[in-house]
């Protein structure tokens, strides 16, 4: 049956005997820790883009102050809080709706921002320019600078197991999934390359002065340089929606895979956030807003400077990668007999492609603990991302050897009755079962 907990159950299904319960849990805790690592960052963009477009009306004579931005980040999550509650049966109208209007925003910005640069008389940056010009604002030698310069789509191409996360809600999750995943990072990749060549091809020579706008995001700098006033913010008010938006498929998300880890008894509390409302549509509410509060908290790192704003982006980057790549792992190193290729299988190119993603996300895990601005730091502008993810992964290891240990055994069956998985049952018996559970 497809479960909403994906990455640790697939840990622990592959893993050898004695290390299948640390590592599913350790796997558990860091997805959970990354996805609503990952609400935190969208949403603390979105608080970003959304001051930016006031600064923007005000013709840049207000920045926002670090509690403005908190403030509005706060008010985001709980808003995601609401329609995750109440609107989640129509969650993939939402998300049909944001994905055209995410490809919509492509277009319209490829379109504009090199026409609007041609109007108002400026000028398009050469071809040499756009892909040979190497800018290093870092005291790190200019080749380790380009492979720091990795981070930004390493994070932006990210996210893509929300679609797991969903399973239990999906038709045909064996085939459905896959393909959401693909899709997803496929288009993250041919749209965000396009965009980002036209943004070079338009952007301000003057680097330090799109990075140091008074719009407070260098975005909302370069749709005013080519679009003016107006467009910017008719742009703005765009791109803060989709954003809006992702941050709402990551709370849902977050909720689901948090909702399946205490199902199975890992979390503090499991027995209280497993309940499903039988009252709001069967919607897992309590463990809803324990995301909100936990990322309400988590949020208030940004309140600190920009180092620790940044904390909040590579908590979701090393905390998801790792919980990706150990269930892949598991599989190359104990799984082979219990492997059974399903709906959809890359046949031969399989291991290699399950080799080619442990090197490349241990490479962005080790990656995203680099400092970005040189080899010596300062308080303000150190990468705590090895701090935070070694005390999440040290922690939870620590908190099961001294008590989960006891408890925790693995994902759960929690429905009356099994099939084999050949026969998977049919949709409408699985929801029955799911729904007819009741906290079994």
């Amino acid at each position: 049956m497809p479960t909403a907990g994906g990455l640790y159950f697939w840990t622990h299904y592959f893993s050898g005997e004695k290390w299948k319960n640390p590592l599913s849990f350790v796997v558990g805790y860091s997805n959970t820790l990354g996805l609503i690592g990952g609400v935190c960052s969208i949403d603390y963009g979105f608080a970003t883009m959304l001051l930016a477009i006031i600064s923007i009306a005000r013709d840049g004579n207000w920045t926002a102050s670090r509690p403005v931005v908190y403030g509005t980040y706060v008010g985001c999550v709980v808003v995601h809080g609401l329609i995750a509650t109440f609107f989640a049966r129509i969650m993939p109208k939402i998300q049909s709706v944001c994905i055209v209007t995410n490809v919509g925003l492509v277009i319209a910005t490829v379109l504009a921002l090199p026409i609007g640069k041609a109007v108002n008389g400026g000028t398009i940056n050469s071809g040499s320019y756009v892909f040979g010009k190497l800018e290093n604002s870092t005291t790190w030698p200019s080749g380790w600078a380009f492979m720091l310069a990795w981070l930004s789509p390493i994070w932006t191409i990210g996210a893509f197991d929300s679609c797991v996360h969903m399973s239990e809600e999906a038709t045909n999750a064996a085939r459905a999934v896959p393909l959401g995943i693909l899709w997803s990072s496929g288009l993250c990749g041919i749209l965000g390359f396009l965009s980002l060549a036209v943004i070079a091809a338009v952007i301000n020579t003057d680097l330090d002065a799109v990075m140091g706008t008074t719009f407070g995001q260098p975005m909302a700098q370069i749709y005013y340089d080519c679009l003016g006033k107006p467009g910017a913010l008719g742009f703005m008010a765009v791109v803060a929606a989709v954003q809006f938006f992702m941050g709402l498929s990551l709370v849902v998300a977050a909720s689901r895979q948090s909702w399946a880890f205490s199902r199975d008894g890992a979390l503090p509390f499991s027995s209280y956030f497993r309940h499903v409302s039988k009252r709001i549509r069967y919607q897992p509410v309590r463990i809803i807003w324990g995301v909100v509060a936990a990322a309400i908290i988590i949020g208030l790192l940004c309140l600190i400077n920009a180092a620790a704003s940044s904390a909040l982006f590579s908590l979701a980057v090393a905390g998801n990668d790792l919980a990706w790549l150990m269930p892949i792992l598991c599989r190359l190193v104990w799984g082979q007999e219990r492997f059974h290729p399903g709906v959809f299988y890359t046949g031969k190119f399989s291991k290699p492609i399950a080799v080619t993603a442990i090197v490349y996300l241990a490479f962005a895990i080790l990656l995203s603990m680099f400092p970005t601005l040189g080899p010596d730091p300062t308080p303000d502008d150190m990468n705590y991302t090895v701090v935070i993810n070694s005390a999440l992964w040290g922690g939870a290891l620590l908190y099961y050897l001294l008590y989960a240990r006891k408890t925790y055994k693995g994902p759960q069956m929690t429905v009356n009755g099994s099939s084999p998985p050949s026969s998977a049952p049919s949709e409408t018996n699985f929801e029955s079962k799911k729904l007819g559970s009741d906290e079994k």
